[in-house]
């Protein structure tokens, strides 16, 4: 399957999401390893460096597949997932379909577009 056609899950991992400073508790590479695993081809996995919205740690962005685009989905941004069983609830959403296709699952507090973006709108 195309990546295009696949939804797509980037993963932030720079300054603060993914770094035990922020948050001591998890295991970071794990859930990491644990969702490239779960969404072997169901979704194509990015790490990046930073999503700039760190107050929010753990930042992933699950971004619709074509279908779900032409159907009218957006990127979703999830904040605060340090939820162990989150790789499993995202794997599974995006598995079935991603944004718009299916209905996300109830794992954190669903945030908006970073800092950065937030300022450029007000602008």
């Amino acid at each position: 399957m195309p990546g295009a056609a696949r939804p797509a899950v980037t993963v932030c991992r720079g300054c603060c999401c993914g770094t035990a400073a922020k948050v001591p508790r998890l295991d970071h590479e794990a859930r990491l390893a644990d969702l490239r695993t779960s969404l072997a081809g169901a979704a194509m996995v990015r790490r990046v460096d930073c999503l700039d919205a760190c107050e929010r740690a753990n930042v992933i962005v699950i971004q619709p597949s074509a279908e779900g685009r032409q159907a009218g989905g957006r990127p979703i941004w999830l904040g605060q997932v340090n939820d162990p069983g989150a790789a499993a609830d995202i794997s599974t959403w995006a598995t079935n379909g991603g944004p718009v296709l299916t209905d996300p699952p109830d794992i954190s507090d669903p945030s908006g577009p970073s800092r950065r973006e937030r300022h450029e709108l007000d602008d």
